[in-house]
């Protein structure tokens, strides 16, 4: 297992402009992660062409390799027109992943408001979303690339909505960027989720969450499920997530990829990071 990081992870820090992402490059290689996972316009953005290479070239000065390429996409538009103005954007994206040397890219695909995320628009919704899915894929190819899905976003969040996605695609280059924590969001649990999709599996994220029941709305800096439950993202092996069992499950798996820590919470986002680093190298070799 290789564990990196998600660049998403330091968005505060790159946010208030105490570091840009080519810091954030430095941080995570002086940290002992053995990758990075690029995440555009959560932090920071492409200014220009040049900044790609600055990318490529500076991951491979610290000696970290660039594990995936992480994107924000909705192939739900209003018109013909926008939806393949949709995939032709995405497809420029795949370019951006090729340059950066990447040969896994995370692409989101749909979303809805938590009151229209039924099962009735999924099954609408789906034909379009696995057509332009295929088209990305099928572009990726030629680079060598496999694309993704998350579980992310309310709308298709859950374990068996991922795998629709995926069996209808039916793309050898078409897996799942699965989060072991984002299942929570549909309140499904993660350690069932984690053992149903680990064999879909192109990149694993390690997220934990602070968990508190409707009735317990605990206010700012929460975010609801599905069901109306709350979480927060917590630092690895501080939330409620069984993260051992969890880590266990993929341990026993035939998944052998990167592993990716991913951390949005309200911590101060290095010292979580590199606490979230040490703890999940520890449970790992405790299981």
């Amino acid at each position: 297992m290789k564990i990196g990081l998600s660049s998403y992870s330091l968005f505060a820090a790159m946010k208030t402009g105490e570091m840009t992402i080519l810091d954030v490059i430095d941080w995570t290689s002086e940290q002992g992660f053995e990758h990075i996972e690029i995440v555009p316009n959560l932090g920071f953005a492409w200014e220009d062409d040049h900044l790609i290479d600055q990318v490529r070239e500076r991951a491979a000065e610290k000696g970290i390799e660039i594990s995936n390429y992480a994107i924000g996409a909705n192939f739900l538009q209003p018109t013909e027109e926008d939806y393949q103005a949709e995939i032709q954007r995405v497809k420029k994206e795949v370019d951006i992943a090729h340059r950066l040397g990447a040969k896994l890219m995370r692409h989101d695909i749909a979303s809805r408001g938590i009151p229209e995320t039924t099962i009735a628009n999924f099954e609408k919704d789906l034909p379009s979303l696995v057509n332009a899915c295929q088209e990305v894929a099928d572009y990726a190819h030629q680079y060598g690339i496999t694309t993704s899905i998350e579980n992310h976003g309310y709308y298709i969040q859950q374990s068996d909505r991922v795998q629709s996605v995926i069996n209808h695609v039916d793309r050898g280059n078409f897996k799942t960027t699965m989060d072991v924590g984002n299942f929570l969001c549909a309140d499904e649990s993660p350690l069932a989720a984690v053992q149903k999709n680990i064999a879909f599996a192109s990149m694993v994220h390690i997220k934990d969450f602070y968990q508190r029941p409707a009735h317990l709305n605990p206010g700012e800096g929460w975010i609801p499920t599905i069901a109306g439950n709350y979480l927060r993202s917590a630092i690895i092996g501080h939330g409620d997530i069984p993260m051992r069992e969890v880590l266990r499950v993929i341990k026993a798996s035939d998944y052998d990829g990167y592993v990716s820590i991913e951390f949005e919470g309200l911590e101060e986002c290095k010292l979580a990071s590199k606490l979230s680093l040490t703890n999940l190298k520890n449970m790992w070799q405790e299981i």
